[in-house]
């Protein structure tokens, strides 16, 4: 993006220099990704349901706090205590509606708080959606937490190498201000957490997400999300259905320990 070369280049030096060594007692959170389940597994983004309901029983039955995502960036943000050992979060992207037939019973049983990121576009409009109606009726339990995941999900890098300048910045302040008004409009309370589409972002689209009010965003690189990663480009781990019994347990554990080199 040639015509914020200089803005990027100010912009990353500030985000290196957030960077600081992590101690050994110092909190390290592995926020886990899923985007689909099934009774079979279609596709790499698909875990089985049965896989699932393993992984949140391993949680369980290995000592790990699942903890509210709100409830890891108010610590960051100085608003809470620090999160307990073994926290973990967990949160859901995109909005499919697997997420309402296959995974909604196991995360209530377990009550399990979930971060639910969705693209609103396909919100009551494609298929493999959920309704309002079912997003509405998940929000009203006290486990599912509703957020953005911009409007329809776009490819930020291949935009902004065939928008002119102009129109590229009038898309992105569209995609994060647009679903960020429906959203609050919607369910009647601030929302402040974006997760990025596809993992992809820079200093200039953190901040445009700053400016249009989010107070942290999520990507997909795994590792364990600590006080010193800057708050706009949190980490996430993508699960796999791939991820069960020991190898689910190994994901937490090296999560934790890229934090800590």
């Amino acid at each position: 993006m040639r015509f914020i070369s200089n803005f990027l280049a100010g912009a990353a030096l500030a985000i290196a220099m957030q960077f600081s060594p992590l101690s050994a007692a110092e909190a390290a959170v592995p926020i886990l990704v899923y985007h689909r389940f099934g009774p079979m597994r279609s596709d790499t983004m698909t875990v089985t349901t049965a896989h699932f309901k393993e992984q949140m029983d391993l949680l369980c039955k290995n000592h790990f706090s699942v903890i509210p995502l709100a409830s890891f960036v108010g610590w960051r943000l100085g608003r809470g205590s620090a999160p307990p050992p073994r926290s973990v979060v967990v949160t859901f992207d995109d909005g499919h509606v697997s997420v309402y037939r296959e995974a909604r019973s196991i995360v209530i049983k377990s009550q399990i708080p979930v971060t639910l990121f969705i693209y609103l576009s396909c919100i009551s409009h494609a298929s493999y959606a959920m309704t309002w109606e079912q997003v509405l009726e998940l929000a009203a339990t006290p486990y599912f937490t509703v957020q953005s995941h911009t409007f329809w999900h776009p490819n930020f890098k291949q935009d902004s190498k065939k928008l002119d300048r102009v129109a590229y910045a009038a898309s992105v302040d569209m995609q994060l201000r647009r679903s960020k008004a429906v959203l609050e409009e919607k369910f009647k309370r601030p929302v402040h957490f974006l997760a990025w589409p596809f993992g992809i972002y820079d200093p200039y689209l953190v901040d445009r997400a700053s400016a249009a009010g989010y107070q942290a965003g999520f990507t997909i690189e795994c590792r364990a999300a600590t006080r010193s990663d800057p708050l706009l480009t949190l980490p996430r781990c993508l699960v796999s259905d791939n991820d069960v019994g020991p190898r689910f347990l190994e994901l937490l554990d090296s999560a934790i320990r890229r934090a800590r080199d």
